[in-house]
């Protein structure tokens, strides 16, 4: 029996209870106190998330990243009790714009918010979707835009930034602290640049510190080993390749940092628009090599992000236990 469902009742069920549910899982003990022995999230290192404002009859706003701290502290604290708490996170995390439904609760999930994929959006849809997600961000990321896309964006957004390489756009009210430790994006060649910056423009505005290395392919394997001193300091590494797809497997060799490989669609006929090089890249004899999508950049960015920021909150820069060994 299917537990999927087309009914509105459901849904919105679902939507409003689930932060709820979590909440009564973590936080709440069998007596229905709070224990005080229990401690509450670490504060996410990301800037304030400020509320969104109502929308629907039965849309409340929900709870902002750094609410949900506060109301979790207190909580633990006694000072208030847990029908306010769990009404507080039984709101609907989404605001209506009739044409899209913005996830409102995305960086208080993630730590970063909804990223807009600009590829067949009109440039009104994607300045409406930034303007609701910067109610609430102090940054918005989009890709795989347009020229006609950017125009608008920038017009109505002063400050704005188009990537043009990357296809890219960002806007930054606020930019967010840098993490220690560096994520390493790599590419086999020039034409690989604009997935290559698609990764490193991902990763440089959800706050990470990136070093690029292009044109590096193993052609010409000398021009790769001549920066040894900077692929093994990243504690991530972003590589990006087309034609054989072969650059991920040397570097996963020199290196002891997790390699995220990523397949572009450059090349010749037999590359059949970067099915070679993913297939080369997913048969890699280099051990700690993961694979994303052809040419999605985006994608190896914020994965590299993720793993950067475990390494931060590990509390150190490397992610290699012989680093830390007595």
């Amino acid at each position: 029996m299917s537990l999927v469902t087309s009914s509105p009742t459901f849904q919105e069920f679902a939507l409003r209870f689930w932060s709820a549910d979590i909440l009564v899982r973590l936080f709440v003990p069998v007596n229905g106190k709070a224990d005080k022995n229990v401690r509450a999230p670490t504060k996410v290192r990301y800037a304030h998330f400020a509320r969104d404002p109502p929308g629907n009859s039965w849309q409340f706003g929900g709870v902002t990243l750094s609410e949900a701290n506060a109301l979790l502290e207190q909580f633990r604290a006694g000072k208030i009790g847990q029908e306010k708490v769990l009404q507080a996170f039984q709101t609907a995390p989404l605001a209506e714009l009739g044409f899209a439904q913005v996830d409102t609760h995305r960086g208080l999930r993630k730590g970063f918010p909804e990223v807009i994929y600009g590829a067949g959006k009109t440039p009104e849809q994607v300045v409406q979707i930034a303007a609701k997600i910067l109610e609430q961000s102090p940054c918005v990321l989009a890709t795989r835009v347009t020229p006609e896309q950017a125009q608008l964006f920038k017009q109505r957004f002063p400050g704005a930034i188009h990537h043009e390489m990357a296809g890219c756009l960002t806007m930054e009210k606020t930019p967010l602290p840098k993490r220690p430790g560096r994520i390493a994006v790599l590419c086999a060649g020039t034409s690989d640049l604009p997935v290559a910056e698609e990764a490193a423009v991902t990763a440089n505005i959800m706050g990470n510190q990136v070093d690029r290395l292009f044109d590096v392919g193993v052609a010409g394997l000398h021009r790769l080993l001549n920066r040894l001193d900077l692929i093994q300091s990243a504690n991530v590494l972003i590589v990006v390749a087309g034609m054989e797809g072969a650059l991920p497997s040397v570097v996963a060799g020199l290196v002891s940092k997790p390699v995220i490989a990523v397949p572009t669609s450059v090349g010749y006929g037999a590359s059949f628009g970067g099915i070679a090089a993913l297939l080369g890249m997913l048969n890699s004899c280099g051990s700690g090599v993961t694979v994303v999508n052809i040419d999605n950049g985006f994608g190896a960015g914020y994965a590299a992000s993720q793993i950067n920021a475990l390494a931060h909150d590990r509390g150190g820069d490397s992610l290699s236990p012989l680093n830390n060994h007595p």
